[in-house]
């Protein structure tokens, strides 16, 4: 029996991500900031991941895409749903997952994923950027502060402070009045990561929260947030080794699956 060549694209406000299975083994992962030209940003996130895979493209049997432009996705046979992806690729990775929280550029996502991989509820917060990884880096440049070291400075942080905006407008207008005041930055960071948390974890706890607690997506990569997310949940939540391509590995399973 020939083992099928599968690729799952996904198409992020921020990313494209993409990744080859060969079989269930992944062979190549590849991404590429998602430009003007979603097809264009494609293609090199498809080039890079056929390169790092040592294949040739024809060598791929089937193609799943899915993200926020999976109509855009060239050479995909078949399309997924972001939380259907997700659910998908969580349970690959471990199976004992029941919770899956996905934070990208733009949104998060909580889903409810069942022993064998599939959607049983999500939330989704798409409506404001105070919950995803773009407020994140609005606060960053406020501080003027890499995205990375704003991340570690949470972690020195010994002072709690509340951060009541609602939007990340009024928030970055409130990190700069703190800074006014003469506020500790690590203290700032911390406000900011608390502040995401506790809008994810109040979205997750619509589908409701169930051991063991998956963190995926870009944001995965923040620290501050890693640990904001840890305090307010009250449990260490597993972060995958590529949390950014958890989605895209979804797709290729399904792709997988629909090759069989």
């Amino acid at each position: 029996m020939i083992t099928a060549i599968t690729a799952g694209i996904d198409i992020g406000a921020k990313t494209v991500k993409v990744v080859i299975l060969k079989g269930k083994e992944v062979i190549g992962r590849g991404m590429a900031i998602t430009g003007l030209d979603q097809k264009e940003s494609a293609e090199k996130a498809f080039a890079a991941a056929i390169k790092e895979a040592k294949i040739d493209q024809k060598d791929i049997d089937r193609v799943t895409a899915t993200g926020v432009g999976r109509t855009e996705a060239p050479y995909a046979s078949s399309q997924v749903t972001e939380v259907g992806a997700d659910a998908k690729g969580a349970n690959f990775l471990n199976s004992a997952v029941r919770t899956v929280i996905d934070i990208g550029g733009e949104e998060g996502r909580g889903i409810k994923v069942s022993p064998e991989g599939r959607t049983k509820d999500f939330a989704i917060n798409e409506k404001c950027a105070a919950g995803a990884g773009a407020f994140v880096e609005a606060m960053a440049r406020a501080l003027e502060r890499p995205l990375d070291e704003f991340a570690k400075l949470a972690l020195k942080s010994t002072k709690s402070i509340p951060m009541n905006a609602q939007c990340a407008v009024f928030a970055e207008s409130e990190v700069v009045s703190l800074i006014h005041a003469k506020t500790a930055h690590e203290d700032i960071s911390r406000a900011v990561h608390d502040s995401i948390a506790d809008r994810i974890i109040s979205m997750v706890r619509r589908v409701g929260i169930e051991k063991e607690v998956m963190l995926i997506g870009g944001v995965a990569h923040n620290v501050g947030f890693v640990n904001s997310i840890n305090i307010g949940l009250k449990l260490e939540v597993i972060v995958p080794e590529y949390p950014e391509y958890v989605g895209a590995l979804g797709a290729a399973l399904v792709a997988a699956e629909k090759q069989e």
